[in-house]
């Protein structure tokens, strides 16, 4: 999953997929099931120390907001094919990167949106200071970003493969 500054973001059939699946259901069971809540506080009275209604409406406001982020996303989305095992980096990989030459000092990612992040790795955006430094390397190449500080920073590509969720 990528996003080019056309606002158009690449995803995969099962990105795709999934994400639409969180969208029908923040738009249909959710949005149900939040307004219940809210009538169930409603009624229990004065509404300025409800904290149950006011939970129920800041909950309501997050989902909404969520429900936008989605439409919009899966709007300017195009469906595409998982990225090629090549060995050079692309959105959607798995990479496994050393700092500065030292092979024990490695991080390993996935090169995707944010939208597709998980708890299972560590997710950084093709548009960040690492993901465009490594994006489109091959591996054994070498890679430099900026940090915040200014400095640049290399690292070498050694593995690049296709997400598998």
């Amino acid at each position: 999953m990528t996003q080019t500054s056309e606002n158009v973001t690449w995803l995969t059939q099962e990105a795709y997929n999934q994400l639409k699946a969180e969208l029908d259901h923040l738009s249909g069971p959710a949005r149900t099931e939040i307004a219940a809540k809210i009538a169930a506080a409603r009624e229990e009275g004065d509404l300025r120390e409800n904290g149950g209604y006011h939970a129920a409406k800041e909950e309501q406001g997050k989902q909404e907001l969520r429900v936008r982020q989605l439409t919009q996303l899966l709007e300017n989305a195009k469906v595409g094919e998982a990225p090629a095992a090549d060995g050079a980096v692309a959105p959607g990989m798995v990479v496994t990167i050393a700092f500065d030459g030292d092979k024990d000092d490695t991080l390993t990612f996935l090169l995707a949106s944010r939208e597709y992040a998980s708890t299972d790795i560590e997710t950084y955006s093709p548009q960040s200071p690492l993901g465009s430094g490594v994006n489109g390397k091959k591996i054994g190449q070498d890679a430099e970003y900026e940090l915040p500080n200014g400095k640049l920073a290399s690292v070498k590509i050694l593995e690049a493969k296709p997400y598998a969720a």
